[in-house]
């Protein structure tokens, strides 16, 4: 037989387990969305860059100075930052799910 001590004690300690994986769900989800931002952001580029020439000119900003870059490094570089943010995104799902799972199978 438990005490109303101890089953005080165990819900205050699941309570706060719980506590705990909802705060780490809301930063996994604002990271998604930080991430599905970054995404659109890139892709954005990416169609710019397809309705460009191949003599057109680009610049990257790299300080507060703009350097010319060549189109094809340019499409390379939004390309793997696109793989990256993918990737990350994938990551990022995977956590939440088991976040999640955590959350309400325990």
């Amino acid at each position: 037989m438990t005490t109303a001590p101890d089953q005080q004690h165990k819900l205050q300690t699941l309570s706060d387990e719980y506590q705990k994986l909802q705060t780490d769900l809301q930063t996994q989800i604002a990271s998604r969305q930080r991430l599905e931002s970054q995404q659109q952001e890139n892709l954005s580029v990416a169609n710019e860059f397809s309705t460009l020439s191949s003599e057109s000119k680009i610049y990257k900003l790299i300080g507060p100075v703009l350097l010319e870059q060549e189109k094809a490094e340019a499409e390379q570089a939004v390309q793997g930052r696109l793989d990256f943010i993918g990737k990350e995104m994938y990551v990022a799902s995977s956590l939440r799910l088991s976040l999640r799972k955590r959350a309400y199978w325990e």
